[in-house]
């Protein structure tokens, strides 16, 4: 397994309709440009990532002008995938069946969220140091340090829930691209990889990740990512 070698993969294919925005959520500004190109030039400004892969629409009309007025116009190390689905799930493993020639079976695959800008090469290389050696993967993720709170049909507080053993999963999420694939095929309906390796009976490893890394779902929260991509958070 020494050998293996690292790819990243970008979901980038929804239409971020929680935001309200007249374009898809990845595209929109944030501190100086769009949303996506902040996780797109941390992957491929990470020495350790050999190629990462972008996965979008087919009726994508915003990649092409947005990477040619960045910094990763004509770069080698990116590639353009159009075969994005309805669901992350389609769109992931439309990716990796599309990039089979590229990568072998022990080739780990970190899938991130175009949606968490923050994410940074410190991240990625906890990330890989936690987890290149593990038999079967992992991902980010922060312990919950709040009060869980379990709603009845009313919205009210029927119960609350213990903590101690419980994390809020984030991405970037490393597995062997065999595995990966092979999960997803078989998978109903998960909402990240992780739990599609769960599936398998399997139990990838949890490394804490940041609170930087988190998702922009909501308006209010481009102004909180902005302050972390400026350094003022």
């Amino acid at each position: 397994m020494s050998s293996a070698r690292y790819f990243g993969l970008v979901p980038a294919a929804g239409i971020g309709a929680r935001m309200g925005a007249a374009i898809p959520k990845q595209y929109a500004n944030i501190a100086g440009k769009p949303m996506l190109m902040h996780v797109l030039d941390t992957f491929v400004m990470t020495p350790a990532i050999v190629h990462t892969f972008v996965v979008v629409s087919p009726e994508d009309g915003y990649i092409d002008s947005t990477l040619a007025a960045s910094s990763l116009h004509g770069r080698g190390e990116l590639s353009v995938l159009r075969v994005g689905g309805a669901t992350r799930q389609d769109s992931v493993l439309h990716g990796l069946r599309t990039m089979r020639d590229r990568v072998h079976d022990d080739d780990w695959i970190l899938v991130h969220d175009a949606a968490r800008p923050g994410l940074d090469a410190l991240l990625i290389a906890r990330l890989i140091d936690a987890v290149s050696d593990d038999a079967v993967g992992g991902l980010l993720a922060l312990p919950v340090v709040d009060t869980i709170k379990r709603a009845d049909d009313a919205q009210r507080a029927a119960q609350t829930v213990p903590r101690e053993q419980l994390w809020a999963a984030q991405t970037p999420q490393m597995f062997r691209y065999g595995l990966l694939r092979k999960a997803l095929e078989q998978a109903v309906n998960v909402t990240d990889e992780a739990s599609a390796i769960e599936a398998l009976g399997l139990t990838p490893k949890l490394v804490e990740g940041s609170t930087r890394n988190f998702k922009v779902t909501l308006p209010q929260d481009v102004a909180l990512a902005e302050l972390y991509l400026k350094g003022l958070a």
